[in-house]
């Protein structure tokens, strides 16, 4: 049996909290890129109802900002917010690589390194879709996610370079895991915009009772482009948790001999699936559109939370390999 690299995987850890502590300083920036571009955009509709009256020759305004809140000429603040995750992510990438070179396997045998590596996939996925979208309004919410499961691992899961169990030493490890990861990133990232869309539905941000703590809201698109967004994020997910689904029942036969065995695990990924498909269904053939196809998202989110620690934590059956 090759041997664990011990060394290596302190330099891991430590890894870990440097692209934690670079996470958690991108986090600051982006939260006070929305406070601050928040009281900009309000000054620019001011100027421009001033331009509508004719008062001024309008003369020196600000761009207008497109569906997404930003422009151009934009501050440079939600480029530094940008630069810092893209250290981070970098930092956090070596981190996780080194540890599966340390332990001469793939680096999500366990909870800990299931968060780990999730995290790291959460942010790329982000940083991708950014490249296509300016979606720097959704760092805050995507950057604090992943710090939140850097801390879960850390701190809830805590636990040393190891050798799989013999269970997991199938290479449907690798790609059961992996596409299960992914799947779960692009449901993070619609789960955030959900949140947001329902957010952004209940203020009125031109109201005068909304007080300044929710100005920043004038920052995000509409409530119906974040929803356009977390549909087709959800509709390739639910295609890669699909694979999930059947990917796991095929290696389920090879390593106990059934397809399905009604293990706590299996369930609850059956049950993240139907809701799933529910939320695509409802929203294309029963015009489930708006805030109710948000809490679908959210409760189908909420499924995958509950998969992912307590199920592993709690319940007892085949797929108790926490590492805890």
């Amino acid at each position: 049996m090759v041997s664990i690299n011990t060394q290596l995987a302190e330099i891991s850890e430590l890894m870990m909290l440097a692209g934690s502590l670079t996470y958690l300083v991108a986090f600051i920036v982006f939260a006070w890129d929305l406070g601050s571009l928040s009281k900009q955009k309000l000054e620019q509709r001011d100027r421009e109802a001033v331009l509508a009256t004719g008062s001024t020759s309008g003369a020196g305004l600000p761009p207008s900002p497109d569906v997404w809140g930003y422009t151009k000429q934009s501050s440079k603040i939600p480029r530094v917010a940008v630069s810092l995750t893209v250290l981070g992510f970098l930092i956090h990438a070596f981190a996780v690589t080194s540890r599966g070179i340390a332990a001469n396997r793939v680096p999500w045998g366990n909870l800990y390194e299931y968060f780990t590596t999730g995290a790291l996939i959460v942010v790329g996925v982000y940083l991708v879709l950014l490249m296509k979208k300016d979606l720097r309004f959704l760092g805050t919410f995507l950057v604090g996610i992943a710090l939140l499961m850097m801390c879960a691992a850390t701190i809830g899961f805590p636990t040393p370079v190891a050798h799989l169990m013999p269970a997991l030493q199938s290479y449907w490890l690798i790609i059961h895991v992996s596409v299960a990861v992914i799947a779960s990133a692009l449901f993070t990232v619609s789960f955030a915009l959900s949140v947001l869309q329902l957010i952004k539905s209940s203020k009125k941000v031109s109201s005068p009772e909304v007080g300044a703590s929710w100005r920043w809201l004038s920052k995000i698109p509409a409530a119906e482009e974040m929803e356009n967004l977390a549909y087709r994020l959800i509709t390739v997910a639910f295609v890669c948790w699909t694979f999930t689904l059947i990917a796991g029942a095929v290696w389920a036969e090879q390593a106990w001999g059934r397809y399905w065995g009604w293990d706590p695990k299996e369930v609850w990924t059956f049950v993240i699936w139907a809701v799933y498909a529910g939320y695509l269904h409802a929203r294309a053939t029963a015009g489930w559109k708006g805030n109710r196809s948000a809490y679908l998202s959210i409760i189908g989110f909420a499924c995958i939370i509950i998969n992912s620690t307590l199920i592993n934590i709690f319940a007892d059956g085949l797929h108790s390999y926490a590492g805890i």
